[in-house]
């Protein structure tokens, strides 16, 4: 029996002596690697954090003590170590453990996680309610050195700083942005400098020197300085210690002796702490080592070799397709820049930054000042295309707003990952796009039905005097001919079926399965007219009224919040012209958060797949249903 099935809780790892957690992290890390393998997930950030993930259940008294993972993708260990690791080769999978920490799913889990920044500020919210309710348990935030790159990290470390609260914070640096200064002599004055005994003398020698008559507070200035200045010298932690944070590290992040003993340091002080750890990304596993770029989020693949198993596919992704254009249209266009928040692999743009580095920006995981860093190269006749997942763009709503929209410059929205993504669940799900854009004035939305669809509307975006939105969504296009762009009419839907018995008005990904659900319709004896709408705002009003007085029912699909998204804005059109002749049923998500799960498990559930069309169609158009009533698939099953 290995160790980690003698693990059910962190009262169990607590009985192992430190000579095997070594070999606990080994296992772990062989856990890790089969079920990412066959399952996909965030592989190599949760390789690098696995030591670290021990040493903090080791020390610290979870769940008393609270531990707060930044974004939740480098937690797989702490799930193995706090009673999931039966579950875990359900991680990622439709009814299984979430790919991010969950505060419904474990008490381990102190805060759901999925958009990166936001332990600290968590973290000291728990510590001052915890004052508040006079407790003394810890408060741990761990976050990575990519997710330093946000402001809200630093607005958090600004007021746990000023607050002078008791908070512990992690930095895990993989080298991804923080710069490397490791070594012995730091290590060693690191967990020198932790000590309690030597904390207390430098508190209690400081007050000595400060009491002196007239000269005092000079010293104890003179020599807070000195330290500072020597400590500096040795390690990176002076932007900390500006904070009012007490700096330690860098600490090897896979030495376990070396985290514990620090780890108990720190744990008797009560003044915010930083404690600097480097590790590994990929640690333990040579391919994840080797390219912790492509295993940071990774799909299903072969343990041996690194390849993929996913099945091949010769139709390209819409990002592929999207970033190839952004290439060939930037060749004859030296307006067009691109603008990304530290996801150019994400978003396609890496070929782009290859050809024109001098026009493209990664502006780090800071969305916000991305939109408003596009906003300003407008002003000056650019076009910045700003190419951002639809759940991170969430992040800049202000900013598309005041920055963007008010001045009606012409900034491109590329929105990624619009609808559902599958298995990274309801942080990442793009469902709120179309209904969080659409209310926007000077915004226009459009949402592409195939990607050559895409390459008009990418090209129509560019050549548009104001703000534009294109929405396409996770994986692989419909692999259709391209052809060479061209510029779109604003607001025109396209008619691509006749029938009289059923309007289906469709936006984006649903047109696919609206013309898979005309033919099984047509079998059964329904003339459906599919309707293409391309744009969500501006609405096709012309040709919507049009067939409104000749058709009386009207079905709208959408992988989108049914709450002001499409089918509210069919709804608004028919009802601000006074159409109330016509039958209407929305289809989309439902208002709750949806889980995670594969995208045909998760259409098939909310009734958005062929069937689900074609069940709803059969009602609307044989049962008689009050004028412009308004239902979710949950209200038709």
């Amino acid at each position: 029996m290995g160790l980690l099935e003698c693990i059910h809780s962190p009262v169990d790892l607590k009985n192992l002596e430190r000579q095997d957690l070594p070999l606990l992290a080994n296992e772990i890390r062989r856990v890790i690697v089969d079920v990412v393998s066959q399952n996909g997930g965030h592989l190599a950030s949760s390789l690098g954090a696995v030591e670290l993930a021990i040493a903090l259940h080791y020390v610290f008294d979870t769940p008393e003590d609270k531990l707060i993972w930044d974004v939740g993708h480098q937690a797989y260990a702490h799930k193995l170590l706090t009673g999931r690791s039966e579950q875990f080769h359900t991680l990622r999978k439709f009814g299984g453990l979430s790919g991010f920490t969950k505060r419904s799913e474990s008490e381990f889990d102190t805060f759901t996680a999925g958009h990166s920044s936001t332990s600290i500020s968590a973290a000291l919210g728990i510590v001052c309610a915890k004052r508040l309710k006079e407790q003394r348990s810890k408060v741990v935030a761990v976050i990575g050195d990519g997710s330093m790159t946000a402001g809200l990290a630093y607005e958090a470390l600004n007021q746990a700083g000023d607050l002078h609260k008791d908070l512990i914070v992690i930095l895990n640096d993989n080298d991804m942005s923080i710069s490397r200064n490791v070594g012995a002599l730091s290590s060693l004055l690191s967990r020198t400098f932790s000590g309690q005994r030597l904390q207390t003398w430098r508190k209690e020698f400081g007050e000595f020197l400060k009491s002196v008559p007239k000269i005092g507070d000079n010293i104890y200035h003179w020599a807070k300085r000195s330290e500072e200045s020597f400590k500096t010298f040795i390690t990176p932690g002076m932007l900390f210690e500006a904070f009012n944070f007490d700096y330690f590290g860098p600490i090897n992040g896979h030495n376990l002796n070396h985290l514990i003993s620090i780890l108990k340091n720190i744990k008797s002080l009560r003044d915010p702490v930083l404690l600097h750890v480097t590790t590994t990304k990929g640690k333990g596993y040579e391919q994840a080592e080797k390219n912790p770029v492509y295993f940071h989020g990774v799909g299903c693949f072969d343990v041996a070799t690194g390849n993929s198993t996913a099945p091949p596919c010769d139709a390209p992704t819409f990002t592929e397709v999207f970033g190839d254009l952004m290439v060939q249209l930037a060749e004859s266009d030296e307006r067009i820049i691109a603008v990304t928040a530290a996801m150019p692999e994400g978003t396609g743009l890496t070929h782009f930054a290859q050809r024109f580095p001098e026009r493209f920006f990664d502006v780090g995981i800071a969305e916000q000042h991305g939109v408003t860093f596009a906003a300003g190269l407008a002003t000056e006749g650019f076009r910045p295309v700003v190419a951002i997942y639809s759940t991170f763009l969430q992040r800049a709503y202000d900013q598309i707003i005041h920055d963007v929209c008010i001045e009606n410059l012409p900034v491109i929205f590329a929105v990624d990952r619009g609808g559902l993504v599958g298995e990274d669940g309801p942080t990442h799900h793009g469902q709120f796009d179309l209904s969080y854009l659409r209310c926007l004035p000077n915004m226009v939305v459009m949402a592409p039905k195939d990607e050559n669809e895409l390459r008009h509307m990418l090209f129509t975006a560019v050549n548009h005097d104001g703000p534009i939105a294109l929405r396409y969504p996770r994986g692989m296009a419909a692999g259709v001919p391209l052809e060479e762009p061209q510029r779109l009419m604003i607001g025109k839907a396209e008619i691509l079926t006749q029938g009289d018995d059923l309007i289906i008005l469709a936006i984006g990904r649903m047109v696919e399965l609206a013309l898979a659900a005309y033919k099984k319709l047509r079998s059964l004896g329904i003339k459906c007219t599919v309707v293409n709408s391309r744009f969500v705002k501006p609405l096709d009003e012309e040709l919507i009224i049009s067939l409104a007085q000749q058709v009386p029912a009207f079905l709208t699909l959408e992988d989108n919040a049914l709450q002001g998204g499409f089918g509210s804005a069919v709804l608004e059109l028919l009802n601000d012209h006074e159409i109330g002749s016509v039958r209407v049923r929305r289809l989309g998500l439902p208002d709750h958060f949806i889980e995670h799960g594969s995208p045909k498990e998760l259409r098939a559930k909310y009734g958005l797949d062929v069937e689900g069309i074609v069940r709803v169609a059969q009602k609307l158009v044989h049962i008689e249903v009050p004028i412009a009533t308004v239902s979710a698939i949950a209200q038709n099953h």
